[in-house]
């Protein structure tokens, strides 16, 4: 980006990552988010504009749809920020920008539902560690979104990889570490207006190692059992808190001081709302999708008797290493596992794993699986940590073509984050979140040459104009120091 014109731009707002001049923030705001329970209400509700762009046809690519289709020699037609069609032969509008993707492949921007971008930004510092509330071992009263550092360099290099969208989760430390967010990979000053329209939150719980080892001297849990009485517990007092809430809306609806309601067993005569108990009441009632970070087969199961104990659904068990061993019963409770290829063995939890897991998790009819990155390299390479379990399936005979791998980078990783009737498909009407590669994804010579959101190009690998850098960044690179160094 040319000096000239970041001096120009100091003079009114500054972005936090500068794009083109020609990419301005469109005037209309975006429709408003569904309706949710009283638990689930957004005080800091998303400012997230669509990008102005005009009309863009990829013409000629191999597409990957999303869906499971591949498309050999299609077009792709986006306008006013929505996917109009994909296809061949596809009509040109007058005033489209049209770009040759002859020995190119599209596919849908790539999502990663397990980052820490933001909460622990890079580079990594004690004064930008915001990832856990180490305070107390349920803190679901916490947001990551409060902690989102936008101008985190690590948003530009993600980008960079395909990544069109994320969601934040808080650390691992804590048995209910508290919510996650999912935003739009786009330039914001705040955190709002990266924050994906009509989203819902994601509830991000730790079984296991993890909060033993950092409460096991602050006065506990220190064992497994510990930990299965906090979720407990805490999930007990979050059902208490919908029965009084209940009693207190009826007896409004009945025009009586709630307290006084003979259905009322509280001792808590206030009605003082309370920040922790709305989040799990959130999850009890399906606003807040559950997310938890567990690795062994047979913890994964009892916290699959923990939601059906008290009315919850797992969206999605995050590293699961040794998920393959439950595949069936992932399936059959529609529920993801967000995985890595290969990372194993680095602590005794992590030992059963296998580099097959998510091939074995995808395999069954209904099965979710998910190529998530907890990483803030990782998350620039998805598509070639997809390509590696394609590897692994296909040394144990299992061929896996990209038309399926891409779902685990894209609609699965979309569906378990609920926002699938949005993006994570190329089909009409949903967000043009698109990306161009320079050739089949699953190679690793392939590289993400351009990357739309909403159909405006926010990326491109060959014009150095279409390649945001944050305000901390600017004056700190050297020539030849862009973002395209800094992927891998």
């Amino acid at each position: 980006m040319h000096r000239t014109f970041v001096v120009a731009l100091a003079a009114t707002v500054l972005p936090a990552l500068v794009l083109a001049p020609a990419v301005a923030p469109a005037l209309a705001a975006d429709a408003p988010a569904k309706s949710a329970s009283r638990f689930a209400q957004d005080p800091y509700a998303s400012t997230y504009r669509t990008i102005v762009s005009p009309p863009v046809l990829i013409r000629g690519a191999t597409v990957l749809t999303g869906t499971g289709t591949r498309l050999e020699g299609a077009d792709v037609l986006m306008r006013d920020g929505k996917i109009v069609a994909v296809g061949a032969n596809l009509e040109v509008p007058a005033d489209a920008v049209r770009v040759d993707g002859r020995g190119k492949w599209v596919t849908p921007g790539i999502i990663d539902v397990h980052s820490h971008l933001g909460v622990y930004p890079s580079p990594g510092t004690r004064s930008h560690s915001d990832g856990n509330e180490s305070t107390s071992p349920t803190t679901p009263g916490v947001w990551a979104e409060h902690s989102v550092w936008p101008q985190d360099p690590g948003f530009a290099t993600a980008l960079a990889g395909g990544v069109t969208s994320l969601q934040i989760l808080p650390g691992s430390a804590n048995l209910i570490g508290g919510r996650g967010v999912t935003l739009k990979n786009v330039s914001a000053t705040t955190y709002q207006g990266m924050k994906f329209p009509g989203a819902p939150w994601g509830l991000k719980m730790a079984c296991g190692e993890n909060p033993k080892r950092v409460y096991g001297e602050r006065g506990g849990p220190s064992t497994r059992m510990g930990n299965v009485a906090g979720y407990r517990a805490a999930f007990i007092d979050a059902s208490e808190y919908i029965k009084r809430s209940r009693s207190k809306k009826t007896a409004v609806a009945q025009k009586k001081r709630w307290w006084q309601s003979d259905t009322d067993t509280s001792n808590d005569s206030s009605g003082k709302r309370d920040l922790k108990m709305d989040t799990l009441a959130g999850a009890i009632n399906g606003d807040i999708l559950v997310h938890i970070h567990c690795y062994r087969a047979d913890e994964m199961a009892m916290m699959m008797d923990l939601a059906k104990e008290f009315g919850f659904r797992i969206s999605a068990f995050h590293h699961g290493v040794e998920a393959y061993k439950l595949s069936d019963r992932l399936a059959k409770d529609n529920i993801c596992g967000a995985l890595w290829a290969d990372w194993w063995g680095f602590k005794m939890e992590a030992f059963d794993g296998i580099q097959e897991n998510i091939a074995l998790v995808d395999r069954p009819q209904n099965g979710c699986a998910i190529v998530h990155s907890d990483s803030d390299e990782g998350i620039q390479r998805l598509n070639q940590e997809a390509a590696k379990v394609m590897a692994s399936a296909q040394r144990i005979g299992i061929d896996i073509p990209p038309e399926r791998a891409v779902r685990w980078i894209t609609s699965n990783a979309a569906k378990s984050l609920g926002i699938l009737d949005k993006t994570g498909t190329l089909e009409a009407g949903k967000m043009a979140d698109v990306v161009l590669w320079s050739g089949n994804p699953f190679s690793v010579y392939a590289k993400a040459e351009q990357v739309y959101i909403d159909g405006a190009r926010v990326y491109d690998r060959n014009d150095p104009s279409r390649q945001p850098t944050s305000d901390f960044m600017l004056g700190q690179s050297l020539p030849g120091q862009g973002v395209e160094g800094g992927v891998r």
